[in-house]
């Protein structure tokens, strides 16, 4: 987008830098920028190793190889992070033999960052390369005044949605506001008993998270030297009450998200809304093809009808904390997140509609997503305007594999009088703090 119609850059500054120390000091080992020496430096091809999962990587990278002599990247594909990925790479920076290069999505970041396990990039990466990237991208991936990854994509929420059910139940347009959700929600349900607008996905906290960064929450502020932990606001608690009261009216579905129960359910009718983000295209193209130019997408709901946007994944590029190759691991990255060649080859495989973080590729990612599920929609304008609209307010905690962990337990007991997501959200506010004081980290709030 141009420069002056960017949101004002936040940048973290000396208060995250004392908590990062912090941070850095309780956790596995130092951080560092690595050697100061990178041995990739003038002396022939380089050979990266390279971890990741994301749809279209293997494309990416051979597409890299075959663009260039100097550098040679070697992929190996792992679990997602949330399947096993981040315990892989954790183990492997444990043990010394981490790969030069590795995903690692937006949430995670301060928590690698914290335990020593990636080096701060910030001599390999000029002002005029953040200058390609969105200001929230660039914002998620800066912790302390340094760079710590190159943002691959961002993932604003979007609201897709079949719309020959919305017509047969008399809905003329999608919802803007929650109360209007709401409403078509029980005009779903009273079309057909069967149906419901959306999905409640206990396992994936994540979902909830994104609800309440775009509520206006901000569960994690760093201090001069301690972290203010805070999950109990108003913004927090009104998407918590909301929430509850539709699974406890029986408005939305509830299962395990990417579940074969939820595929099903999507296939015969049953779900006929999805509350995800920008890849969601993809993902509903590969789930149910048979349905195609039955949906289309729109804006994520707000509680007050202004755009509003938080975040539902996104991925980044971080260099292991002794990778002796990190000039050259960076220069891969800024290739495979910046470049027309990088990104087409990633969303060409049909299987992604991830959004840039580098706005400069949108028409390259709309050119190259085809689906015939969303008919000629143009799912990529609608992105650009909710990427623009994702508060920058939100800042992740460095331990969020408890705070998720914590709420991913409570959240299977939500249903059918089991829980409640309020309680769910104040005990994982109990378990953070608890584990940032076993790391040796202040709290406060």
């Amino acid at each position: 987008m141009p420069s002056s119609s960017r949101p004002r850059l936040r940048t973290y500054g000396s208060g995250l830098v004392a908590a990062a120390t912090a941070l850095c000091l309780a956790g596995l080992s130092a951080c560092g920028s690595g050697d100061d020496t990178d041995t990739s430096a003038g002396k022939g091809p380089t050979t990266l190793t390279f971890w990741g999962w994301a749809k279209g990587t293997k494309e990416t990278v051979d597409a890299f190889n075959a663009s260039q002599k100097d550098i040679h990247v070697n992929f190996q594909e792992i679990p997602s992070g949330n399947a096993g990925g981040y315990a892989k790479i954790s183990n492997a920076v444990k043990a010394g033999n981490a790969p030069d290069v590795f995903n690692v999505e937006y949430p995670q970041l301060p928590d690698f960052v914290s335990r020593g396990a990636v080096q701060d990039i910030s001599k390999y990466v000029s002002d005029g390369l953040k200058g390609k990237y969105l200001p929230q991208a660039v914002q998620m991936t800066t912790l302390g005044g340094s760079t710590w990854a190159l943002p691959l994509d961002v993932a604003p929420q979007t609201f897709y949605y079949r719309k020959d059910v919305f017509e047969k139940a008399k809905i003329t347009t999608p919802p803007k506001t929650w109360d209007e959700f709401r409403a078509d929600a029980e005009k779903i349900k009273k079309a057909d008993p069967r149906a419901r607008i959306a999905t409640f996905f206990p396992d994936d906290p994540s979902t909830f998270e994104a609800m309440a960064w775009q509520a206006g929450a901000q569960w994690f502020k760093p201090g001069d030297d301690s972290w203010k932990v805070s999950f109990q606001d108003g913004a927090t608690n009104k998407a918590a009450a909301y929430w509850q009261k539709l699974i406890d009216d029986d408005l939305v579905e509830y299962a395990p998200s990417f579940s074969q129960q939820w595929t099903a359910s999507l296939q015969k009718g049953q779900t006929v809304g999805y509350l995800g983000a920008s890849w969601g295209a993809g993902v509903l193209g590969g789930t149910i093809p048979d349905q195609g130019g039955k949906w289309a997408a729109a804006p994520m709901p707000t509680f007050d009808g202004t755009p509003a946007s938080g975040m539902l994944g996104g991925t980044t590029f971080a260099v292991s904390k002794d990778s002796k190759k990190a000039e050259a691991a960076v220069k891969f990255a800024e290739w495979a997140t910046t470049t027309a060649d990088g990104f087409k080859a990633r969303i060409a495989t049909g299987t992604s509609s991830s959004y840039p973080a580098s706005p400069g590729l949108v028409p390259v990612a709309k050119s190259a997503f085809k689906s015939t599920l969303f008919g000629d929609q143009d799912l990529y304008s609608l992105y650009a305007d909710a990427a623009k609209s994702i508060r920058t307010d939100w800042t992740w905690g460095p331990v969020m594999g408890t705070t998720n962990n914590s709420l991913k337990d409570a959240f299977s007991k939500v249903h059918n009088g089991g829980g409640d997501i309020t309680t769910a959200v104040r005990n994982a506010e109990t378990a953070t703090t608890k584990e940032l004081k076993s790391r040796g980290i202040k709290v406060a709030g």
